[in-house]
Parts: C-alpha cells; structure tokens; sequence
C-alpha cells in the first residue's frame, strides 16, 4: 500500500540515502524559512532615508516573535518524535491522538498569544530598547504580525508533524509556497504601495495564511498516514503531557532566544546606542543562517531516529546519527569559514547604510568566531530530542543561554575597557563552552538510552 511506504522506508533500507531523501527538503525548507525572518529585514533596510532607523525598529521586535515561534515548538517538536516512535511501534491511533491534541493547544495558544502581544507590544518594544525614532517603526510592524499569530502557530507548529510521517517534500512545499509568496509581495507593498514597514508586515501575515491552509489541507486529506481528526481533538492528559514535557525543551531554546535578543539590545542600547542595536539585528539574520539549516539537517535524521528507536533497531539509530552528526559539523564549519573571511559582503546585503555595514563587519567576526560549534551543540541537542529524552535535553537547552550567555552579556562588561566588544564576546564564548559539554553529555549517554530502550 501506498500508505506505508514511508514506514517500511525508515526501518530498513540504506541509512545514507533516506537521510538524504528527507534531510535535503529539509534543509532547503529551513532557508527558505529563513527568507520569512531576514527578506523583510533586507527590504526595510534598503528604504531611502530612513532604511536603518526602521530596520533597528523591526529587529526590536524579535523577541515577541521568538516567543511566538517558541509557543508553536511547544507542541510540534515534541509531539512529532512521539509521534513517529508510535508509528514505529505500530500504533497509529495513539499518533493520530497526538497530532489532534497538539493542534487544539495551537488553536489555545494563538487565541491567548493575540490578545496579550497585541495590547503589550507597546510596552514591550520600549523595554526591549526602543528609542523615540525606532518605536513607530516596531509597532507598525509588530501589531500586524501578531494579528497574523494563529497562522504562525499552526505553519510551525504542526509542520513537524508532516516531515516525521517522511513526507519531506510536502513540508519543503509548505515554506516555498509561503516564502515566495512573500517575496514576491514584500516589494509591492513596501515601495509600490508605500506602505513600509506595514507592508512588510502584510505580506508575512498573507504568505503564512496560504502555508497554514496547505498544511490544514494536506493534513485532513488522503495522502497523509496520521490524518487530523476532530474526533481525537478533546485534550487527554496521558497523550499532551508527554508531548508537552519533550517540547518544552524546544521552548526553551527558542524562548530563551526571546530573552537572549531582550538581554543584548537593552546591553547594547546602553553602551553602543542605536547603531549597536542596529548591528545587531544583521547578527541575529546570520546566525539564522546557521542555525536554521542545521535545524533542517536534524529535521531530516529525527523520523529516523525515533522510528527505529521506537522499533528497537539500535544499528540504524546509530547510523542514523552519525550522518546527521557529520553533516551538521561540516556545514557549521564551511558557513564560519565564509562569515570570517568575507564579513563585510555579509552585512551589505542588509543594509544600504555604510557607517552601520562598517560597524557591523567589525562585529561580525567577534560574534561568530565560535559558529563552527553549533554543529557540534545542535546534532547532540536535537539528538537527545529524537530519542524523547526530555530532561536531559530541557538541560542542555538552559545550559547555553541561561546559564552561560545571558550572565556573561552583563558579566563581561564590568571587566572589559570595550563594553561593546564585551557584549559580543559573550556569543562565541557561551557557545564553546556549551557545545563541549553537549557533546561529551551526549555520547556519554548514547548507549545506555539504547539499552533501556522506548
């Protein structure tokens, strides 16, 4: 049957091959992904005069995004493993329940993240660092996008849900169609119709709207293996709480990013005004750039791994790990190598503005002198998740941000003569540190979570 081609695929089979069959749609799903994060970034930084005041304003509103994004991962990055490793082990009516329970916490979720980001936003941005000329510029843009939540949170929410059936195509569909949507929108409503950073806006709000109609449509139609049901949709604590409980470490991740982006604005506010900030909203897009395919990779070992973990063939998870753990080094490696040796060709693509490409090219090579690590910290992290190793993983995902970079942001400072320069250390030096312990946690406890089994 055609239905269970992709199950009988991810227990047997060339590992190296599947791999590659679900992990390079991935992959390509991830960056144009990415074009929804940094395409009206490079848009709005190219508008005449006042390109870099509303770029500084937009990037400002990244933490509410982030959060919103984290809200999504809450329940699809930790319902999909189970789902898959209860397909694994033959039992789809418990992944069909997953997936429905996951998608009504979506629906709450987008309901009560509207109402509350809508009316705060204000509020918010000027503590996240907002100044007099860059406020106007993040609440124009940042009201429209959280109208547009409940979109958000359904495209990132159940698109896991999709990839970990092995449907990599038809994910990778999900993101083109909305990116190039977006792309091709962003243009007409920024300059033909003069709407700035509005505009932009509306064309990310419109773009996610047809994404979520695709996957709604995929998801309740015939070619699906787990099928949305209304019936499976009442919440049930035994089938969201684990889900739940694994995604939270997803959460935080990203979440912390929220705080992570609060935490270096309102630094570098201080210390190096809006230019600083400004500088970094390109930062943060090009840390996208590396972390949202390895993102992609991990998407593309994750069914694997879980639905042989699920089914009890270790050989195979340890294959299946391996190549992703080899791919994402390689990639972090060649991506650090192009941002340290060309940084200034990096920074003109988001901006027109010379005195903030300048600054920016500086700051690049102090913020992502350590990239090349995030290879090792995201394959051993998203490893941990395959495998529904929810403690250990909520660990390692505090571990980076909480507990080493966000007090080394204001730490530094006091002992540096730089207070800038400090700020951007933080990165490079939490992401070592990080990424060793990861990868010593993760391999010192591969075997013994295969013993104990699913």
């Amino acid at each position: 049957m055609a239905h269970e081609a992709p199950k009988q695929d991810m227990g047997s089979g060339s590992v190296r091959k599947l791999m590659f069959q679900l992990a390079v749609p991935a992959v390509i799903a991830q960056i144009i992904n990415l074009l929804y994060n940094i395409v009206d970034r490079i848009y709005i930084g190219h508008i005449p005069e006042i390109g870099a005041s509303a770029l500084t304003g937009v990037g400002l509103f990244a933490p509410i995004l982030m959060l919103i994004t984290a809200f999504a991962m809450l329940p699809g990055s930790g319902g999909a493993p189970y789902a898959a490793i209860a397909m694994g082990q033959n039992d789809k009516r418990k992944a069909e329940s997953i997936l429905a329970n996951c998608f009504t916490v979506l629906l709450i979720e987008a309901v009560i993240l509207t109402i509350v980001f809508f009316a705060a936003a204000p509020v918010l941005l000027r503590l996240f660092g907002a100044s007099d000329m860059t406020l106007p510029y993040a609440v124009s843009y940042g009201r429209i996008y959280i109208l547009g939540s409940l979109f958000i949170l359904i495209v990132m929410g159940l698109n896991p849900f999709i990839s970990t059936q092995g449907f990599a195509k038809v994910s990778m569909l999900t993101t083109i169609i909305g990116a190039v949507l977006n792309i091709i929108l962003d243009p007409i409503l920024i300059f033909g119709f003069g709407l700035g950073v509005r505009g932009a806006a509306i064309a990310t709000v419109f773009s996610q709207a047809v994404s979520a109609l695709w996957i709604l449509r995929f998801l309740t139609g015939k070619k699906t293996i787990l099928r949305l049901r209304a019936s499976h949709m009442k919440l049930e604590k035994e089938t969201i709480l684990p889900c739940l409980s694994l995604g939270i470490s997803s959460f935080v991740m990203i979440s912390t990013e929220s705080l992570l982006s609060i935490s270096f604005t309102s630094s570098l506010s201080r210390y190096g005004g809006d230019l600083a900030v400004g500088a970094m909203t390109v930062l943060t897009s090009l840390n996208q750039l590396v972390s949202m395919p390895l993102q992609g990779i991990c998407q593309g070992g994750q069914p694997i791994i879980s639905f042989n973990f699920g089914a009890g063939k270790d050989r195979r998870v340890k294959q299946a790990f391996h190549c992703q753990f080899v791919t994402c080094i390689a990639y972090s490696a060649f991506f650090w190598l192009l941002v340290i040796l060309f940084p200034k060709m990096f920074a003109g693509i988001f901006t027109s503005d010379q005195e903030l490409v300048n600054y920016t090219t500086w700051a690049i090579r102090i913020f992502l002198a350590c990239a090349f690590s995030s290879g090792f910290q995201t394959s051993c992290q998203q490893g941990f998740m395959a495998l529904g190793q929810a403690k250990v993983s909520l660990l390692l995902a505090c571990l980076r941000k909480l507990i080493l970079l966000i007090p080394l942001i204001f730490l530094l400072p006091l002992f540096l003569e730089d207070k800038v320069f400090a700020v951007f250390l933080a990165e490079p030096v939490s992401d070592f540190l990080a990424a060793s312990v990861t990868t010593a946690t993760f391999f010192g406890r591969f075997n013994i979570i295969l013993k104990k089994g699913a």
